[in-house]
């Protein structure tokens, strides 16, 4: 899967999760500040990519994620490894 695939699978869910329409979402994106995300939100949105890409993301990797761009490198490094 390929950056742009990957940012468009998570731009998905986010837009899913967070009800916010999928063309307000870009990889500057900040999750809190531009999207409204919370803690709870986060929480289900790293479910939801655990789920989706078979990935386990940890607490510490979470506490990392600002942005979409934070959300799509940690995926593509996750998905490198396998």
């Amino acid at each position: 899967m390929d950056r742009e695939e990957l940012f468009k699978k998570v731009a998905e869910i986010i837009s899913e999760k967070l009800n916010v329409p999928i063309e307000d979402i870009d990889e500057d994106s900040h999750l809190i500040e531009d999207l409204g995300a919370d803690s709870l939100d986060a929480f289900d949105l790293v479910m939801a990519f655990e789920d989706e890409f078979g990935v386990k993301i940890e607490d510490e990797e979470v506490e990392k994620i600002l942005t979409v761009r934070n959300i799509v490198d940690l995926l593509s490094k996750k998905l490198k490894e396998e």
